[in-house]
């Protein structure tokens, strides 16, 4: 089977970035392709395969380029990789999803234009680490002690809420680059991204579970840190109550510790993010076109204004520079510099980035089946080679 590999939140050039007829090729069955770039910068970073549905089979890893305060630290850290798990196949649920809904609106929501729409898939389980709550991976950790939660959200659909219980962890760095220091027990993760939280385990050498609850349902996943002689208790994979819908209050929270450097926008491109739940087809427009690139010019300073239109929340992601959230609904405030930002719906999201990577970029939301439908685009430097 064809495939490509392609790397979150690393720099390579475009020609590795692993996009199947956009950077390369796709890697033939039975073949292999060597990549060769610097693994930077330093951070909770993921790779996943890009082409066709082959997300939704768990095609997908972490990959954890250690920062050398963390490295200097000596705190224990935790990977824990996000799913969501069908026994369909994903060619079945994408042809279920384009099956037409009546009862649905062209603004893609239900009739009376105020509903949400929080899921596509139905899914028979959650995964952390390709494991349910019926076997969670346990991991030894001691008593009192420091632990870094690596988390990254590598469903090909959901979103999720993370969930500490009573313990309040410290927001370290989000799509793996570093913000101050924000306080929780729960954050909300975005299909792609990334977040880490540092966390002291409790003084009476009880287990911390982490878990993860999809948004607006009480399905869950989660890992545990035990503690020497902890017992784990049975942690059911449904909660008592379903998770409440992402907003971006969480987003507005967020100040970057390495912001981009100041500077003029030398060019501000509107991107309407469009579709409907109704026939199951989503776009991009930018400039008002459907489907057409953002273009920039090498040495930019480039500002990102995305509106979502739908009833749905997206997403989306930029492939090559990481990018910093500057405004959400007409509120400005130095942002973190991220590669996914979730769009909500109604909502507009501004973006700034340096144009300072020439090639061909994909540009799309991160839920596979609305980049699958259409809502895919390209960012394409002037004059590149």
């Amino acid at each position: 089977m064809l495939s490509g590999l392609h790397w979150h939140g690393l720099n390579p050039p475009w020609r590795q970035d692993g996009v199947p007829y956009i950077s390369a090729p796709p890697i033939a069955p039975g073949k292999s392709v060597d990549y060769n770039f610097a693994a930077q910068p330093a951070g909770t970073r993921w790779m996943h395969s890009h082409f066709g549905l082959q997300e939704q089979n768990l095609l997908a890893a972490p990959l954890i380029v250690r920062e050398t305060s963390a490295i200097k630290s000596g705190i224990q850290e935790a990977v824990i990789l996000l799913g969501d798990f069908s026994w369909s196949k994903p060619a079945m649920l994408f042809e279920e999803l384009r099956k037409p809904k009546p009862a649905m609106n062209m603004s893609g929501g239900a009739m009376d234009g105020a509903k949400m729409d929080l899921n596509d898939v139905t899914y028979d389980a959650f995964l952390a680490n390709d494991r349910t709550l019926a076997d969670p991976q346990v991991f030894d950790v001691e008593k009192g002690a420091e632990v870094r939660l690596r988390i990254i959200n590598g469903a090909a659909s959901t979103n999720f809420w993370i969930d500490l219980g009573a313990i309040e962890g410290t927001v370290v760095t989000v799509d793996g680059n570093p913000v101050a220091p924000l306080k929780v027990q729960q954050f909300p993760l975005a299909v792609a991204q990334r977040v880490d939280i540092i966390l002291r385990m409790p003084a009476d050498g009880k287990i911390v579970p982490v878990l993860a609850r999809g948004e607006g349902l009480t399905l869950q996943t989660g890992v545990v840190l035990r503690p020497p002689g902890a017992a784990v208790p049975k942690i059911l994979e449904t909660a008592q109550a379903p998770a409440s819908p992402i907003t971006l209050m969480e987003e507005t929270k967020l100040r970057a510790t390495q912001p981009l450097p100041s500077r003029p926008i030398d060019r501000s491109v509107p991107v309407d993010l469009i579709g409907n739940m109704a026939n199951y087809t989503w776009g991009i427009a930018v400039n008002g076109l459907p489907g057409a690139p953002v273009t920039v010019a090498k040495g930019e300073r480039v500002e990102l204004v995305m509106r979502n239109t739908t009833m749905m929340a997206h997403p989306m992601h930029l492939h090559g520079p990481s990018f910093q959230v500057t405004e959400i609904n007409g509120q400005s405030f130095p942002g973190a510099m991220r590669d996914t930002v979730l769009v909500t719906p109604r909502s507009t999201v501004k973006v700034v980035l340096d144009a300072d990577n020439p090639g061909l970029w994909a540009f799309h939301c991160h839920n596979l089946y609305h980049m699958e439908a259409g809502m895919f685009t390209t960012m394409v430097y002037r004059g590149f080679t």
